[in-house]
């Protein structure tokens, strides 16, 4: 360890390496207590994955290009934050066409209307299941009423946390067991089945039946939200989050950076930087990291720790479209803007899922790619230009499942991509009574409004290991009974091998989708100590 009387002179109380949504909030929190604040961000424009974006030549939409909903960004750290955001809740939970059915029939499930809901159900021949859908989230929400209001306190203890749920039986269910078990004997259906399991694999290559339990810990994250597991639609897209954290950061007094890309962080909080050209070096009290644990590695140069550490893989690809109008469905029952209302499952019955990940652990692509779809316009339609929203244009995102990074490499992506692009739009043709590219726009060059970004591309852009969203596998909310919880660090989940350093990204321990959770946390471990 380096002696404290060697170590350079401080220059700020905090350095922030990269200003996606975290390292904002951390910013925001640490400037608003006094602290001196220094955010550097390797790109042009803050933000990381939570951007806005006008994705197509002259077309004034502005998409959330990688990140796309909200749930699990606490009222308190909009409340701490003073953040002026607005989230739009929606009326559908999902809607999921049953695959192969000759008049298109699909499951419905409006959170407003519980008779037409169990109307679908019965509909697709699942009517048992209404009843048993409504009870299995119903015990989700208990685990999360729970565990939310403990991820921005410090960290319980496994046995705390289990004593805290009081139901030892949906503890083991959740936590212990597969969930795959779990949701077998409380759902009947094929596709039932697969509605539930989709929490567990959003950007997690994994069985429900995977002795890892990294699916497990990917669907808690997606049911604890708000303690009610709603995903929300951010007013203005993603981008108006974090350009909220921004400016609340700035006008605390923290110095953001752009285009300064890090180059080498020590354990003594000196931080190597160049921006124009230049190499510059700034020491922080307190080095706040909210980039992959596996860049950090690279940045301190501890080549142990990186052979060490878990592969970060990303197992997605995201399909940005922009369309005149909303598709036909084959089921004429449904109106299409109730379909798109919610998420859209397309090929995720539970059988196909699973027949994925087998598929593709050989690497053989589906013939139907699980995907599931949501449109940011039926909720938000301010971004959009007023004339092209009010001509009845969407957007639409395509999420699709179970397509690793293993697959990919610098040589072969530009081909991969085109292959599930083809792959994502062949899977929503399979449901649409009209195929989707004759209702693309073209942009001001006259090439068709679609983007598609691999998990190649995530990384080359965005830095993320193996186009991994989560920036490597999630850990659960809370510590093991014999973690060590000696120091601010540590009681918050933030703490790395070196004092001064500490993730305050979707690495740290209760890190992962767009929460504010790592910033918010590695904040309180500095004002702590």
């Amino acid at each position: 360890m380096t002696d404290p009387a060697l170590s350079p002179a401080p220059t700020h109380d905090v350095v922030i390496v990269g200003g996606g949504h975290n390292g904002l909030t951390a910013a925001a929190y640490l400037a608003a207590a006094g602290k001196s604040v220094i955010l550097l961000e390797r790109l042009p424009d803050v933000g990381g994955a939570a951007v806005s974006a006008q994705a197509f030549s002259g077309i004034e939409a502005r998409l959330s290009r990688y990140s796309y909903l909200v749930s699990l960004l606490p009222q308190r750290i909009i409340d701490d934050l003073g953040l002026d955001i607005r989230l739009v809740r929606r009326r559908y939970s999902s809607y999921t066409p049953v695959p192969g059915d000759p008049d298109g029939a699909g499951l419905l499930i409006d959170n407003t209307d519980a008779d037409a809901t169990a109307a679908s159900f019965a509909r697709i021949g699942a009517a048992d299941d209404a009843e048993r859908f409504t009870g299995f989230y119903e015990s989700t929400t208990a685990v999360a009423r729970a565990l939310w209001p403990t991820v921005t306190e410090p960290l319980l203890t496994r046995s705390e946390a289990k004593a805290l749920v009081g139901d030892d039986d949906l503890w083991d269910a959740l936590i212990e067991k597969p969930i795959g078990g779990f949701i077998e004997s409380r759902l009947e259906s094929d596709l039932v089945r697969g509605v539930a399991a989709t929490d567990a694999l959003i950007g997690t290559f994994a069985s429900v039946s995977d002795p890892s339990l990294a699916q497990n810990r990917c669907f808690l994250y997606h049911v604890i939200g708000q303690g009610t597991g709603q995903w929300d639609v951010p007013v203005g897209g993603m981008g108006a989050v974090t350009g909220e954290l921004a400016r609340v950061a700035r006008e605390a007094g923290a110095r953001i950076v752009t285009d300064a890309e890090v180059t080498s962080i020590a354990p003594d909080g000196t931080v190597v930087y160049t921006r124009n050209g230049h190499e510059r070096h700034v020491v922080g009290e307190h080095v706040l990291v909210n980039v992959a644990p596996a860049v950090l590695d690279r940045l301190l140069g501890d080549a142990a720790s990186a052979e060490k550490r878990p592969v970060a893989e990303g197992a997605q690809v995201k399909v940005n479209l922009l369309l005149e109008r909303l598709p036909r469905l084959r089921d004429e029952a449904i109106d299409p803007k109730a379909a798109f209302g919610g998420t859209f499952h397309i090929n995720e019955t539970y059988t196909q899922l699973e027949e994925a990940y087998t598929g593709m652990t050989r690497g053989v692509m589906p013939e139907l790619l699980p995907c599931e779809i949501y449109c940011h316009t039926l909720a938000d339609p301010s971004i959009l230009d007023p004339d092209l929203a009010e001509s009845g244009a969407q957007t639409i995102t395509v999420f699709g499942l179970h397509t690793p990074d293993r697959w990919l490499t610098d040589d072969n992506n530009d081909e991969t991509r085109r292959r599930l692009q083809d792959a994502v739009l062949a899977s929503l043709n399979s449901v649409l009574a009209e195929p989707i590219e004759s209702l693309l726009l073209t942009d001001a060059d006259g090439n068709p409004c679609i983007e598609t970004k691999t998990t190649r591309d995530l990384e080359h852009t965005l830095n993320m290991p193996g186009g991994n969203i989560f920036h490597g596998p999630l850990s659960w909310p809370f510590a093991e009974d014999d973690d060590a919880l000696d120091t601010p660090a540590e009681r918050w989940g933030v703490a790395t091998a070196h004092p001064r350093i500490l993730m305050c990204g979707s690495g740290a321990r209760r890190g992962g989708a767009v929460s504010g959770l790592g910033g918010h946390n590695a904040a309180m471990a500095v004002l702590e100590g």
